[in-house]
């Protein structure tokens, strides 16, 4: 699974909240790499919860 987030992020904070082990948000979410397995049902879950779509899933 391959995480990105793009340019329309607003840093609500929204991913970090439902999946804190891959995403940390300071002035705009990054994806922790190295955590994505394991962790991919909250992934989506962050991702349709995104209230800017700013979370991409390949």
């Amino acid at each position: 699974m391959n995480v990105s987030i793009n340019d329309s992020c607003i840093a609500c904070g929204a991913c970090e909240s439902i999946c804190k082990d891959v995403f940390k948000v300071d002035d705009i979410a990054e994806v922790q790499h190295d955590s994505i397995e394991g962790h991919e049902e909250c992934i989506k879950v962050a991702a349709t919860s995104c209230p800017v779509s700013a979370i991409e899933i390949e």
